[in-house]
C-alpha cells in the first residue's frame, strides 16, 4: 500500500474510535474531569503545607499536573485495546486490507486528540484556581508540545501492553506501573525531600523531565536543585520520549502481527 492509503486508513480508524467516543460521553467526561479531581484534592487539601521557593504551590503544581494527565492516558489505552481484542474487533480489522501501520496509528491519532482537549480542561481549570505562565506564547505552545510529546510516548506502551495483556481485568494490573511512575516523580515534590536513592530515581523518571522542562518553558517555580537531569530537563524531556517510542512502538508493531499465532 501506498503511504496515502496508509494515512487514509489511519484516519478512517482514527474516525472509527472517535464515533466510538460519541456513544458513551459520560465515560469520557468522566476521564476529562478526573485530573480536576486531583487539582481540587491535591492541590487545596495538601497544597497548604508545601513551600515552593520563589512562588506559589499552584504554579509549580499545575505543571506537574499536566505532565501527570500525559500518565493517565496510558491505562485507559490499555483497556481500550484490550476491550478490543477481547469483543474480537481486533480479529475483525485484521481480516481487512488495512496495513498495521495504519491501524496502531488510527488509536495513537485518537488518544492524541483526547490528549489534547483533556489539555485543554487541565488549562482551563489551572486558570481558574490562579495559575498561569510568565513567557510568551511561543515558549509555552512548546511546552504544550513537549507534554503531547510524552503523550505519544505513552501511547505506544499503552498500546504494546493491551496487545501483551489481551484482558480488559488484566489490564489492571497496569496501575501497579502507572502510579508509582506518576507519584515518584517531581510532579507533586521535589525530589530533594526524598530519599537519597528514591530522589535519583525521581529525578531521572520521564515524568519529572517533562514536568521540570515545561516549568521552565512556562516561567513557573521549580524547586532549588542542581544536577545533569536538572540543568538539561529540556533535552531530557525531548530525548526520553524518544527513547520510548523507539522502543516500543516496534514491539507493539511485532505484537500485532503476531496476534493469532
Amino acid at each position: 500500500m501506498t503511504t496515502l492509503s496508509t494515512a487514509r486508513d489511519a484516519a478512517t480508524l482514527t474516525g472509527r474510535i472517535l464515533r466510538h467516543w460519541r456513544r458513551r460521553p459520560v465515560s469520557i467526561a468522566l476521564g476529562l474531569l478526573f485530573p480536576v479531581l486531583v487539582v481540587l484534592m491535591f492541590g487545596y487539601l495538601f497544597g497548604g503545607a508545601m513551600a515552593v521557593p520563589d512562588g506559589h504551590y499552584m504554579d509549580f503544581f499545575i505543571p506537574g499536573t499536566l505532565a501527570m494527565t500525559m500518565l493517565f492516558g496510558l491505562e485507559g489505552m490499555v483497556v481500550a485495546v484490550t476491550t478490543d481484542t477481547a469483543k474480537g474487533v481486533t480479529e475483525r480489522i485484521r481480516a481487512m486490507p488495512v496495513t498495521t501501520p495504519a491501524i496502531l496509528a488510527g488509536r495513537s491519532a485518537a488518544d492524541l486528540l483526547n490528549a489534547t482537549a483533556g489539555l485543554a480542561v487541565m488549562i482551563m481549570t489551572g486558570l481558574l484556581v490562579g495559575w498561569t505562565t510568565h513567557r510568551g506564547l511561543p515558549l509555552t505552545l512548546a511546552g504544550l508540545g513537549l507534554l503531547l510529546w510524552l503523550r505519544i510516548a505513552f501511547t505506544w506502551v499503552g498500546i504494546y501492553l493491551g496487545l501483551l495483556l489481551k484482558t480488559p481485568e488484566s489490564a489492571v494490573a497496569v496501575q501497579v506501573l502507572v502510579w508509582p511512575v506518576g507519584f515518584l516523580s517531581s510532579a507533586f515534590v521535589s525530589p530533594d525531600t526524598m530519599p537519597g536513592w528514591l530522589g535519583a530515581i525521581s529525578t531521572w523518571n520521564p515524568l519529572s523531565a517533562t514536568a521540570t522542562a515545561i516549568r521552565e518553558l512556562f516561567g513557573n517555580p521549580t524547586w532549588n536543585a542542581d544536577g545533569w537531569a536538572v540543568g538539561h530537563s529540556v533535552l531530557l524531556a525531548l530525548v526520553w520520549p524518544a527513547v520510548l517510542t523507539a522502543i516500543f512502538l516496534p514491539l507493539a508493531v511485532r505484537r500485532y502481527r503476531d496476534l493469532g499465532r
